[in-house]
Parts: structure tokens; C-alpha cells; sequence
């Protein structure tokens, strides 16, 4: 309660403090996060600077977030005011551990609410750090920490006095999460699975539609929520693209993360690296023709190689579900109506992108596709501070953005009237 009734400015100007004390600790952050996942050091360091910026814009909106009013009549006034929904129990991820919790986080205690932060297992040292952090800089109880796995996390997200449950993670978890605060009465916020789309369209250069694709693909070894899941060609550029893809693919210079001239670091776990075999094997043998990589390398480390399969169906589970792997799976279509109709057929809807030099196509990609994001003759990027809306199987809720404070917070309306008899 008292830090719900803080002073929004003082909520802000604490943020900002965090936000310098993970700024303070970044190199020891980012290196945490290559030691327990892998990430290439630069990479690693790019999320913990995200986290640095995310943080440093919810401090400065959270004071001017607000509701808005109405004019009934000279002597009375109706207004919504945005309160604080509560505490919050944020739950994240291991593959972008920082960037991801600052955002949950920062949002939360910008708007009043307080925190029980669950890391993932798999970067628990990185979660410890950067919640120590984050708590440091704030009033004592308003970021707080628990540790462990699923049950762990299925134990705070039933709890009877949470008011929220935000999630970043598999879509298996969010719907169970989704269950347990059907019984609390608790809000879900859930950014799940993918298997976000890629469309080339006819006419594109394909070298450059295979570094597109290459980067959406292979980076962080396909370990990102939205990382290309699947890609739909135009069959009159299809030979070209899977060559020029093929090539990348076969020149990313693989390592540990640590090492500076690493493109291609290794996989989270063994674990994660047998389920993304076992698609890349399951796929060929139902027919499609393996191009680069697929092959377990030998030696220490959960290394696996940037993958090309051509000839792919979608019912294949490498077209079907999420990888979160380095795989290319490619499939040949006749027009770019068939490449829409075939990105639709997914229970997920995370985001999709398509590459065209056709406007027209481009409009009816963004009209017709059924994603929360749709980005256009990019793989990523987008301004700062936007936002994300998953559909479907992949969630529900702004996860970023100035919207994730009106998630993070509930409306009350009030009507005022001053004549009194």
C-alpha cells in the first residue's frame, strides 16, 4: 500500500536509479548471460542494454501515465483514474533474461504495484543479479525474488493474493498459468510461443532476402520469441534464395559466446538441443532435403549448426511448432496469396514478417495476416517503444511499449458530484 500511494514522480526517479545501478553492473550482466545460455558477448551485452533503455523509459512515462474525463454537467465530473492492479508475480525467460524482466518489471513498479520476480532455472544467476539490483534501488518489499523451476513457478502463479501473473515463455506454461488464475481471480499477461512466419515474395533480390532470412533464423541461434519459424518462397525466386540461404548458413563462424568472432553460440542446454534434432530428424525422413547443418557436432558444448531444409510441408513439426532453434525450414509457394493463406493456417500469432517490393502486398500482407506484429522488408527492428500484442495461441496482452502500463495497471471510474442538498 505505501508504495502505491507514492508519488508518481518518486516512483520515476526511483526507476531512473535502477536503472543506473543495472547500468553500473552491465559488462558482469552480460557475461553472466553468455556463461549460462551461450549468448555471444555482444549480443548479451545489446540485451542488458536494451533492459538500461527500457527501464529509463518507463521511468520517465510512468508519471504522465494517466486516465482521462468527462464533462457531465456544470456541477459534476466523471473521470477514470488508472490504479495500481497490485503485486505482481513476473515470470521470464532465459534466452533474453534481462531485457525481458527490466520491461515486466520496471513497468510494474513505475505504476505502483509491487514485484515477485521468478527467473528462469536456466540463468538463475543472472535473474539473482540483476532482481538484487532492481530491489536495491527501490523501497524494500516492492522487488522481491523466489528460485526454481516449474514447480516453483506454478506455486507463485496460484497463489490467492497475486493480483497479476505476467509471463514471457512456452505456450505450454502460459496456458497453465492461464488455468490457475482462471481459479484466483488473478490477470494473465502471457507473450508465448511462435511460429512466426517469413514470406518471400516474387521479385525480391534473393540474396538479400537470404540474409533477411539468415538473420531472423540464426540469430542468437534461433533462441529469440520472435525468430523466423518457417518461410513460405516464391517459387520463381525459390532457387536462388535456398542457395544464398544455404551459403550463410554454412559460412557462420560457430563458438563459445565468450569468443569475439562467434556468430553462431551454442544452444541453452542439452535438453533443448535433442528436441530441435529431433524436428531437424523427423522432418527429413518425412521428405525434406536437408541443405546445411542437421548433423549433432562432436566435442564439448550444446552446439548445433545454422540448419536449411527445403521441400518442407506444413504439417512437418519444424513448419508446425516452435523450434527455438537454428533452423531455416523452407517451402516453395506458386503466389503471394499462398503464402498468406498458408502463414494463417497456425494456432500461433506472435508476429509475421514479408518480404516485398510490391506496396500492394504489402498492405494486404498487414491486413490479412492473423499476427499481433507484422513487420515489412525487415526481420526486426521497429522504433523504440513499441508495442506487442500476441494472438492466438501465443498469448494475450501488450508485453511492451507504453500499453504495458495500462496492462499493468486497473481503471476505476469515479463520477464527482458537488451539489449536495
Amino acid at each position: 500500500p505505501g508504495w502505491a500511494a507514492s508519488a508518481p514522480a518518486e516512483r520515476g526517479a526511483a526507476l531512473h536509479a535502477a536503472a543506473r545501478a543495472v547500468e553500473e553492473h552491465a559488462d558482469e550482466l552480460a557475461a553472466l548471460v553468455t556463461a549460462e545460455m551461450g549468448k555471444p558477448a555482444d549480443d548479451a551485452l545489446g540485451g542488458v542494454q536494451a533492459g538500461i533503455g527500457t527501464l529509463r523509459q518507463y521511468a520517465e512515462l510512468g508519471p504522465l501515465h494517466g486516465g482521462r474525463s468527462l464533462q457531465g454537467g456544470w456541477s459534476a465530473a466523471d473521470f477514470m483514474a488508472r490504479e495500481p492492479l497490485g503485486l505482481v508475480a513476473v515470470i521470464t525467460p532465459w534466452n533474453d533474461p534481462v531485457a525481458i524482466a527490466c520491461g515486466l518489471i520496471g513497468a510494474a513498479v513505475v505504476t505502483g504495484n509491487t514485484v515477485v520476480h521468478k527467473p528462469s532455472e536456466r540463468t538463475p544467476h543472472t535473474g539473482a543479479l540483476l532482481t538484487e539490483l532492481l530491489a536495491g534501488a527501490l523501497p524494500a518489499g516492492v522487488v522481491n525474488m523466489v528460485s526454481g523451476d516449474g514447480t516453483t513457478g506454478e506455486a507463485l502463479a496460484a497463489h490467492p493474493d497475486l493480483d497479476a501473473v505476467a509471463h514471457v515463455g512456452s505456450t505450454r506454461t502460459g496456458r497453465r498459468i492461464a488455468e490457475l488464475t482462471a481459479g484466483t481471480g488473478a490477470k494473465a499477461l502471457l507473450e508465448n510461443g511462435g511460429a512466426d512466419p517469413l514470406i518471400v515474395d516474387a521479385g525480391v533480390d534473393p540474396a538479400w532476402a537470404a540474409a533477411q532470412a539468415a538473420t531472423g533464423c540464426f540469430a542468437n541461434a534461433g533462441q529469440i520469441c520472435t525468430s523466423v519459424e518457417r518461410i513460405y518462397v516464391h517459387e520463381s525466386v525459390a532457387k536462388e534464395f535456398v542457395g544464398a540461404l544455404t551459403a550463410r548458413a554454412q559460412a557462420l563462424r560457430t563458438g563459445p559466446g565468450r569468443d569475439p568472432a562467434t556468430e553462431l553460440g551454442p544452444l541453452v542446454d542439452e535438453r533443448h538441443r535433442t528436441q530441435v534434432h529431433e524436428q531437424v530428424e523427423k522432418a527429413v525422413a518425412d521428405g525434406a532435403r536437408l541443405r546445411a547443418g542437421g548433423r549433432i557436432p562432436s566435442g564439448p558444448g550444446c552446439f548445433y549448426p545454422a540448419t536449411v531444409l527445403d521441400g518442407c510441408t506444413d504439417q512437418m513439426a519444424v513448419m508446425a511448432e516452435e523450434t527455438f532453434g537454428p533452423v531455416a525450414p523452407v517451402r516453395g509457394v506458386a503466389s503471394f496469396e499462398e503464402a498468406l493463406d498458408r502463414a494463417n493456417r497456425s494456432r500461433y500469432g506472435l508476429a509475421a514478417t514479408v518480404l516485398t517490393r510490391d506496396m500492394a502486398h504489402a498492405q494486404q500482407a498487414w491486413r490479412t495476416l492473423k499476427a499481433g506484429t507484422v513487420k515489412i522488408n525487415a526481420v526486426f527492428g521497429g522504433a523504440p517503444g513499441g508495442a506487442a500484442t500476441p494472438r492466438r495461441s501465443s498469448g494475450q496482452g501488450f508485453g511492451y511499449g507504453p500499453e504495458l502500463l495500462d496492462e499493468m495497471t486497473a481503471v476505476k471510474v469515479v463520477h464527482l458530484q458537488a451539489d449536495v442538498p
